[in-house]
């Protein structure tokens, strides 16, 4: 078995204060760090997503003036500004790859973003370079790219746990739904998010 824990979106427009500030976004990541810390021979591979989204254009129909906050949202995480960065508190060092997504469409998955140094490689064939058998999901948000990126793992077979504690949610009231969706895909959901209501 190896294991890889896959850090969602760690990024200042998903922390309190930017564009999409998740509220308990900068105690999610310094969670993070104390828990990769705590860890370190738990996992083979840390890898990092980031939204990177075009500075032109509205992304593929994901940014809108009236974003109805489900399939349309306000402009954030545009390549090469704060929004984009990730978020102080967190700690990068221990990450062996980047990830990054949503250049120019909307993206919410990390599986469907590419590696930052080789954009001719995704995460998939990262992760089975490396050998990775198994996946830990953690970050912003847990109701759209951590469920996203956990249910793309599961799909192509990863053995997958979402490690709630380790997240934050846009909307806490529908953790429930949402836990129901993950565990019918094979996904293993330990905790419960930052302001989730279970």
């Amino acid at each position: 078995m190896r294991r890889a824990l896959i850090v969602v979106d760690l990024q200042n427009d998903f922390a309190e204060g930017g564009a999409l500030g998740v509220t308990g976004g900068k105690a999610v990541a310094l969670a993070v760090n104390e828990h990769v810390s705590a860890h370190p021979s738990w996992y083979d591979l840390v890898v990092t997503t980031r939204d990177f989204h075009s500075a032109e254009g509205d992304n593929g129909g994901h940014f809108a003036e009236q974003p109805d906050f489900v399939d349309t949202w306000p402009v954030h995480c545009v390549q090469n500004t704060h929004g984009a960065r990730f978020i102080p508190e967190f700690d990068i060092s221990p990450a062996g790859l980047h990830i990054i997504k949503g250049m120019g469409r909307p993206d919410y998955s990390g599986f469907q973003g590419v590696n930052v140094n080789d954009e001719a490689t995704d995460l998939e064939t990262a992760l089975d370079a490396r050998g990775i058998t198994h996946v830990d999901v953690v970050g912003l948000a847990a109701d759209h790219c951590v469920k996203a990126t956990a249910l793309g793992a599961a799909d192509r077979n990863y053995r997958t746990r979402v490690l709630a504690d380790l997240s934050a949610a846009v909307t806490p009231s529908t953790w429930t739904e949402i836990v129901t969706e993950l565990t019918e895909s094979g996904v293993e959901v330990l905790g419960s998010p930052v302001g989730a209501i279970v």
